[in-house]
């Protein structure tokens, strides 16, 4: 079991001032926050893909190259790469570039993408959402499988027989799906026997329990063995010292970033205080408290859908950097040990 952070390097408004810190200086805090991270054990730091002014993520490789040199063990990767308005050949060099910076420890999460900014900024139509990603996730798996490629696509010039490089120091460079819930993105990434990474921001995790079968029966019906695949989920949340003080300080930033996001996808009222009461109670989506809270979250996910990995998106609107520094410090140092020593006891994993 694989714990670790995800974000989308978010430069909100304070919901009390309203300031707003620069792309740079949200930049410069991730590092600190992924060197951290590798110094009190967690496994993975993910950072999504964004191309708004709410979020500074636009180039993940980037900042997690920065970080590369600066630490040891923690595991590298998009959360996620919006492979259907990228090139295939440029998303395995940056990433197979960060690998070989990071001695073999680059991983990369490929989607869709919840956000569509980057479609008409990098010149693709809406229209091709779906063929996008199809044509793209292929070319680059050919990329990964091969040093020498020729590939043929609808959208993309085509490739005759050309090398692609630096080559990753993994072979093959770890290649996730990322999904929201669809079930074809379950069963695409089940025929291929690719890990999964399931975005769980709302309703009750145990609900992904179909598509995590679905996930394995195709991948049973392709011939990979269910048992060897990786499974992650995403979610909102924060560790803090106390249940109740954690949760009004993470309130207010949040409500913030998610009724913004409503107002843009039409999903009606603001967000409530009674919704995230909801969403932290123990069979909801929002992983938000004490050490033992959290952790107690984490176990029940893990029973429900038997997740290998889990990440905590840290965090939806902009939190004072401390408290972020002190959550990662929590998760490393008092979740996961105790997630790990009650897996151990009822699994006899570790």
């Amino acid at each position: 079991m694989e714990i670790g952070i995800s974000t989308f390097l978010e430069t909100t408004p304070d919901p009390e001032t309203g300031a707003v810190i620069s792309h740079a200086e949200r930049l410069r805090r991730a590092v600190d926050e992924i060197v951290l991270a590798d110094q009190v054990g967690l496994d993975v730091y993910g950072i999504g893909e964004h191309h708004r002014p709410d979020y500074a993520g636009t180039a993940p490789a980037v900042v997690l190259a920065a970080a590369a040199g600066m630490t040891k063990q923690i595991r590298l990767t998009s959360a996620v790469t919006v492979l259907s308005s990228d090139d295939p050949v440029r998303v395995y060099q940056s990433f197979a570039t960060l690998d070989g910076l990071s001695n073999g420890r680059a991983e990369i999460m490929a989607g869709r993408g919840s956000f569509t900014e980057s479609f008409p900024l990098f010149g693709y139509s809406l229209e091709d959402y779906d063929e996008l990603f199809e044509e793209n996730l292929e070319l680059l798996l050919a990329i990964r499988a091969s040093e020498k490629v020729s590939w043929r696509g609808g959208h993309r010039p085509a490739i005759h027989n050309l090398g692609v490089y630096p080559r990753s120091v993994q072979d093959p460079l770890p290649v996730w799906i990322a999904s929201g819930g669809n079930a074809q993105s379950a069963i695409r990434a089940g025929l291929l026997g690719l890990p999964i990474a399931f975005a769980i921001i709302g309703g009750m995790p145990e609900k992904f329990a179909p598509l995590v079968d679905l996930y394995k029966r195709a991948a049973a019906q392709a011939g990979h063995d269910p048992s060897k695949l990786q499974i992650a989920t995403h979610s909102h949340g924060f560790v803090g010292d106390s249940t109740e003080e954690t949760a009004e300080l993470f309130f207010k930033p949040t409500q913030a970033q998610m009724t913004k996001i409503g107002s843009e996808r039409g999903w009606g009222q603001p967000y409530s205080r009674a919704t995230y009461d909801d969403a932290r109670s123990l069979r909801g989506a929002l992983y938000l408290g004490d050490a033992e809270t959290v952790a107690e979250k984490i176990i029940l996910l893990r029973k429900n859908l038997g997740v290998t990995r889990f990440f905590l998106h840290v965090n939806v609107g902009t939190m004072p950097h401390k408290d972020v520094l002190h959550a990662i410090e929590l998760l490393g140092t008092k979740v996961k040990p105790l997630v790990l020593a009650e897996l151990a006891r009822i699994e006899g994993t570790e």
